[in-house]
């Protein structure tokens, strides 16, 4: 079987969502940038540094023939971003799900976008205005802000969703709260929703501190610890079949698979899933640096080595050698400590980690002078838990700190392996 569906015989609805995350840790901001975008990829959006991929891995989008029958003579809502590309097969050339399945006429009425934007070019936070494709002109309905559930008259007129967007396997990469939102909305308003999946670049690694009740936000929603280990489509049957939305009855769901693939081979993804993880080495220590983000310690922002190095000017000059600072482009705006010169390390060059790493947040908070001003309180929601500050506070070391956590990864993945689609 190639699609995972929890009901039979459904009619199933696509819709496409537009999705951005890597930045969206960052509180909400008030900038507000059109919706209207051109819907085929920025060459500048390939990823750098690009390691081999398995080129016989086909995406659930690529397995068209497995999900067109779903969309024959439907009015289709497509829920992606820049992320959601079709490799053609024969020529290698990639174009956007959006011109692949009009090129297979089907009817797309809507677009639906997420955080960064359709684009994928916005400010983590940034508000994204309602607007229209200026290649096809369908129109963009903008799912962030106030505004990141489909309300009932943005579906009104859809017969079935489609969604395709690039996970990386982290608790606040938010494109698994898209989902959510996503799947609560085509169950409170019966549209069938397709789920395109995709291989997890972050593989199966599951890691780090339990998100708590008390501690849910757009950056964490479900109890789950920081990596998950699972496919996008794996994450949506967990949501569905957990029944974390607030529906008595589940959302009909089908996930079309990837070919060929298993969660243990390597994967880069062809193009970067959000404008702050601009490569393979990025979206590898992201879960380990994203800590960061409720310090005050930069991880990048405002370089071209966004979340491959850290550094901060209360950190000692003496005892770090190198430095950075922080200015304005694509994707950071205003960065934390723009135009300030930094203190930290360099990762850019660090062996691929494995595992949630806090050695390097240890480091930074042992050698900051005033620990007061260490943490915001935005760190507990990153981590989930107020557990992991208090930890640190406390001087336990990373062995004791990651040992507190074995019980509850433990549980989690019992709740995991009923929904795991591809081999460990």
């Amino acid at each position: 079987m190639v699609s995972y569906s929890f009901f039979k015989n459904t009619v199933l609805f696509s819709f496409i969502f537009i999705a951005g995350c890597g930045n969206s840790v960052k509180p909400e901001k008030t900038i507000l940038t059109p919706a209207i975008a051109d819907n085929r990829p920025l060459i500048e959006d390939t990823l750098k540094n690009k390691t081999a991929i398995d080129d016989k891995i086909k995406t659930g989008a690529e397995n068209f023939k497995n999900y067109a029958h779903l969309l024959r003579d439907k009015k289709v809502g497509v829920i992606t971003n820049q992320t959601g590309i079709v490799t053609l097969e024969g020529t290698g050339k990639t174009i956007s799900l959006v011109d692949f399945l009009l090129d297979k006429k089907i009817n797309i009425t809507k677009i639906y976008a997420p955080e960064h934007g359709f684009r994928g070019t916005a400010d983590a936070g940034e508000l994204i205005k309602d607007g229209k494709d200026t290649k096809t002109g369908i129109p963009i309905i903008s799912l962030y802000g106030n505004n990141k559930k489909p309300k009932p008259e943005q579906l009104a007129g859809i017969d079935i969703l489609v969604f395709d967007l690039q996970d990386v396997g982290a608790r606040f990469f938010t494109y698994i709260s898209s989902l959510h939102y996503i799947i609560e909305a085509c169950a409170e308003n019966n549209v069938p929703l397709i789920v395109l999946d995709r291989p997890n670049p972050n593989g199966g690694i599951v890691d780090g501190p339990i998100l708590e009740k008390g501690n849910t936000s757009f950056i964490g929603m479900h109890p789950i610890p920081t990596l998950h280990g699972m496919t996008i489509g794996e994450y949506a049957q967990m949501i569905n079949g957990e029944k974390w939305t607030t529906n008595d009855t589940p959302c009909k769901l089908t996930v079309i698979t990837c070919s060929n693939y298993n969660r243990n081979m390597p994967y880069s993804l062809p193009i970067k899933p959000s404008p702050n993880l601009p490569n393979d080495q990025a979206i590898n220590l992201y879960a380990s640096l994203c800590f960061f983000e409720g310090t005050n310690v930069s991880m990048g922002r405002g370089t071209n080595k966004q979340f491959q190095i850290y550094g901060s000017p209360y950190l000692p000059k003496a005892k770090f050698d190198f430095s950075f600072t922080p200015g304005p482009n694509v994707g950071a705006k205003d960065p934390t400590y723009n135009g300030i010169e930094c203190y930290g390390e360099d990762l850019s060059k660090a062996e691929k980690v494995n595992r949630i790493e806090l050695k390097w947040l240890l480091k930074a908070y042992a050698n900051t002078e005033d620990k007061s001003k260490f943490f915001i309180p935005f760190f507990t929601k990153l981590a989930g838990t107020p557990k992991l500050q208090q930890q640190i506070e406390s001087g336990k070391t990373e062995a004791e700190i990651r040992k507190s956590w074995e019980p509850d990864i433990a549980k989690f993945k019992g709740m995991r392996k009923k929904y795991l689609i591809y081999a460990e």
